[in-house]
């Protein structure tokens, strides 16, 4: 299988459309097409290999590799998807839609729906669970009440209110889990705690109120920040502290507006790019076509969402 260090040795490997088809055929069934209406594993090439036609007698429907994936009902060819793909999963803080449609040659707006249906491909399906010593802690997403015109500032604690809340977990020196709500909840912290954490793991937090009931269910180490205290007997959550600063870095300085609607995608992208820093380029390209079932058509994406009446958006716009 082709292997690549760099941007220019993806495009030199992928810029035959059949090679691209081929490659996802390979990462996406194992090399034999599956019918993605029926699950028949038998087909028949048609238009030169551009498609298939399912072989079960009950369906016979045609379809191509990209049915059923992010990229369904794209005419955005795949060697340019590959190129998206490989810059979105390898630049450490991100690309903006703007920056890749001047690198791709396409729209601004064509280049923000497909980074978006990237992201969808990119969040974890499967569920993660951290084992052995996980920090808990949470961030807000908004901006600071220093860094506004005097005209707009609204003051601390309204301003917390304006912001979006994400709650993360990490095992220490290992993998995270992000979720963005607009309220950091008891109950929200205690299912994601109980969700992606193994019980026999120890949980280690600030002194916030959350974290004392479901804290009684693990060994629970509490870090009291107000008390000056930033290490308990070598224990401490300044792994996900300076993930937090990889996530603020990237969203204030590459994409530097996110509506709330949309913060969870660029929480799922940050998280696999964090998750998957041990792995080469080729790797992790990889693993994203592995990933890229389940389709995001455009209605669904920029359909209205509930601000759950809580604040306003950060920035509802496609732009970045």
């Amino acid at each position: 299988m082709p292997t690549f260090k760099n941007l220019k040795e993806l495009m030199t490997k992928f810029r035959d459309e059949q090679v691209c088809r081929d490659y996802l055929v390979q990462h996406r069934w194992g090399g034999k097409p599956v019918c993605p209406y029926c699950g028949c594993d038998r087909s028949y090439k048609i238009e030169n290999g551009k498609r298939f036609k399912c072989a079960n007698k009950e369906c016979y429907k045609k379809y191509s590799v990209t049915v059923g994936t992010v990229a369904e009902d794209s005419n955005i060819a795949l060697s340019t998807w590959f190129a998206a793909i490989y810059m979105i999963s390898s630049h450490k803080k991100g690309i903006s839609s703007i920056q890749l449609g001047k690198d791709l040659g396409i729209p601004q707006k064509t280049a923000w729906f497909l980074l978006h249906r990237i992201r969808e491909a990119l969040k974890d399906k499967n569920g993660l669970l951290l084992a052995n010593e996980v920090q808990a802690d949470e961030t807000y997403i908004g901006g600071l009440e220093g860094n506004k015109h005097a005209s707009k500032r609204v003051g601390n604690e309204k301003a917390t209110e304006l912001k979006t809340a994400v709650v993360g977990l990490q095992e220490t020196g290992g993998k995270v889990v992000t979720k963005a709500s607009p309220w950091v909840t008891k109950g929200l912290v205690t299912d994601m705690i109980l969700d992606h954490v193994d019980r026999p793991a120890k949980l280690v937090t600030d002194a916030a109120a959350i974290y004392r009931k479901v804290g009684m269910k693990f060994d629970h180490i509490v870090v009291n920040h107000h008390t000056g205290q930033y290490v308990n007997n070598g224990y401490h959550i300044n792994g996900l502290e300076n993930y937090w600063s990889i996530l603020k870095r990237g969203i204030y300085g590459i994409y530097h507006q996110v509506s709330r609607k949309h913060l969870q995608r660029y929480c799922d992208e940050f998280s696999f790019r964090y998750n998957s820093r041990k792995m080469g380029e080729s790797e992790r390209f990889d693993l994203t076509l592995c990933q890229m079932e389940g389709a995001l058509p455009y209605k669904v994406l920029t359909a209205k969402s509930k601000d759950h009446g809580v604040g306003k958006e950060i920035q509802e716009t496609p732009e970045e």
